[in-house]
């Protein structure tokens, strides 16, 4: 009975070679009997290859489109060469690789970058207001100093791969034999070793210590910003880059001042008879101590009075926010007699009922 092969593959007569292959790739990780345990898993592989052999060979396709056969030479079909042919040696490959063939014939070096670490500090409200430096204190994998990150002294080239980096061995797979390159073990990519192994960190060119990172904070820094100070992290393997470290700045709250984005906020009480007549009162800032702040005549309760470029600065653009002071009526709670009298004889004056006139 003559196979179907666009119906295996799962195509049409008009799919294009490309799509075929895209095809046959995806049956063939799923079917493949490195992976594929089932017991008809290696016949099904072996149909698929057939399959795909046939359609993405013009010759092939044309007798089979043409008289529903492809005549394979006598020997009938073989996956194995099927496996070496050029056509399909990029869909092998990119296959092979994911059972852990490396077909790379170049260095591939395994030193990298040391980790990224996070940190955090606290900053006032006056230090946001200047900008600060912090001191970071942290322990972490840190450059052995006795080596200089190398592992040791003497460079030479290493004989395990002769300089190359890797070593290339050839196995035995399913598809045929292949060549395949793995990072050398002993220089870890390099293609260099030392003589003589630095004792201070037993050749591992970093040791654990305690470390310290001076962080610039800027000014009008907000809460929870997150700060990078490039290769300040962990120290890298065998003289790679130290990874970054991240800093988490946390803004304390200010018994005194409301931070909202880069005005500040504060209460103040105004007595009674400076809230009618106006007049001036000393109020605080942040950096400029007390100022004078002048009351206007008539001012009501919860009047919102504003001192402008007397908040914080920003990271973002130049200039600075303002310090707005929200006014509370301070109302006296205890008068004298005469206290009383004065203010009851003002009230009449202005010709209302008896009682607070505001």
């Amino acid at each position: 009975m003559t196979k179907d092969y666009y119906k295996i593959l799962g195509v049409d007569k008009n799919t294009s070679k490309e799509d075929i292959k895209k095809a046959y790739k995806q049956l063939a990780k799923k079917f493949h009997p490195d992976i594929n345990k089932a017991p008809d898993a290696q016949e099904k592989f072996k149909e698929i290859s057939e399959a795909a052999a046939v359609l993405t060979d013009d010759k092939k396709k044309q007798q089979y489109d043409q008289y529903g056969t492809a005549d394979f030479g006598g020997g009938g079909f073989n996956y194995q060469d099927f496996a070496s042919g050029a056509d399909f040696s990029d869909i092998f490959e990119d296959l092979l690789s994911g059972f852990g063939f490396n077909f790379s014939g170049g260095r591939r070096s395994r030193t990298k970058p040391g980790n990224d670490l996070l940190a955090e500090t606290h900053v006032t409200l006056e230090e946001v207001a200047t900008g600060v430096t912090k001191e970071i204190k942290f322990k972490t994998l840190v450059m052995c100093e006795e080596c200089n990150g190398l592992g040791g002294t003497g460079i030479q080239t290493c004989e395990s791969c002769n300089g190359a980096g890797s070593v290339r061995k050839t196995q035995r797979t399913p598809f045929g034999m292949f060549s395949t390159s793995t990072t050398c073990s002993d220089c870890h990519g390099s293609g260099k070793e030392m003589k003589e192994a630095c004792t201070n960190c037993d050749g591992e060119g970093r040791i654990k210590d305690n470390k310290t990172v001076k962080v610039k904070i800027p000014e009008g820094v907000e809460d929870n910003t997150r700060l990078r100070v490039q290769e300040a992290g962990e120290a890298g393997e065998a003289g790679a880059p130290a990874g970054d470290l991240y800093v988490i700045v946390h803004v304390q709250e200010h018994e005194t001042f409301e931070r909202r984005d880069n005005d500040l906020w504060i209460n103040k009480e105004v007595p009674f008879a400076i809230a009618c007549l106006g007049g001036e009162m000393e109020v605080p800032t942040l950096i400029d101590g007390n100022t004078k702040l002048k009351i206007p005549a008539g001012t009501e309760d919860e009047t919102v009075l504003r001192l402008k470029g007397k908040g914080l600065p920003s990271m973002r653009w130049t200039g600075r926010g303002d310090q707005n002071i929200k006014i509370s009526i301070e109302v006296p709670k205890k008068l004298n007699k005469k206290q009383k009298e004065l203010l009851e004889e003002f009230q009449k004056s202005l010709g209302k009922k008896k009682g607070w006139f505001f």
